[in-house]
């Protein structure tokens, strides 16, 4: 186990390879600080979390031995929050209390930390203006599998040629849908269409996208269907 020596944070990365796709582990010790998952290529597909402890060691410098000695704690609920989060992105930070305040503490008087395992996963990333159409397609007998979809505003440049100001300003807008897994998931091809209509409206009066990210794959069950059309106005 790779340990740093500080108080604040520890963020440490383990790379493995398994099939040519890189792990990592972030750990970050408890605290207002920043858990960072990142990937130069693909996308983040977290493996599992766990905010507690696990042994005596990972985040004791400087803490009073009562403060570690629980080692079987963790928080019900936190790798769903970090999955949520992070899955299907190339950068992903979030605070701690964030994913502690999404349930009780786990260990009232143990300092905990943030564990997080992940991969960087080969990903097709897609971006569709409103009311365009968004075609996932995959090779022959390969199929969708969706790994985030996200229909909204992030920014104020994407989709924003001649478009007024006030129609692309609102950049806090964007929420995460199953929908596209739901319509897309197994099928060799989809066409989706990027609309109020289908998502939804998370942010009235503005020029909104949709952003999807997802890997072909072999179907589990050896087979799939050719041409799927999902739901279009």
């Amino acid at each position: 186990m790779l340990h740093l020596g500080t108080p604040l944070l520890l963020a440490s990365i383990l790379v493995l390879v398994d099939s040519g796709v890189s792990a990592f582990t972030v750990t970050t010790c408890e605290g207002n600080y920043v858990h960072r998952l990142s990937c130069e290529t693909g996308v983040i597909g977290v493996q599992s979390a766990l905010y507690g402890r696990a042994d005596s060691v990972t985040c004791s410098e400087g803490q009073y031995p009562h403060k570690t000695s629980n080692n079987h704690c963790s928080l019900l609920g936190a790798a769903e929050t970090v999955k949520r989060r992070c899955d299907g992105k190339t950068v992903c930070e979030l605070n701690l209390v964030e994913v502690s305040n999404s349930g009780s503490d786990p260990c009232r008087g143990t300092y905990k930390y943030l564990q997080t395992k992940y991969r960087c996963l080969p990903s097709i990333k897609l971006v569709t203006c409103e009311n365009s159409l968004a075609h996932l397609q995959c090779g022959e007998r390969l199929v969708i599998s969706v790994q985030r979809a996200e229909y909204g505003r992030g920014d104020q440049t994407t989709c924003s040629y001649q478009r007024m100001e006030g129609k692309v300003s609102d950049v806090y807008c964007s929420h995460i849908s199953t929908k596209v897994a739901d319509s897309c998931n197994g099928k060799n091809s989809c066409v989706i269409k990027a609309s109020n209509s289908f998502f939804g409206d998370p942010c009235l009066g503005t020029y909104k996208y949709l952003e999807v990210a997802y890997v072909c794959e072999y179907p589990v069950s050896g087979s799939y269907t050719f041409r799927d059309i999902s739901e279009e106005e």
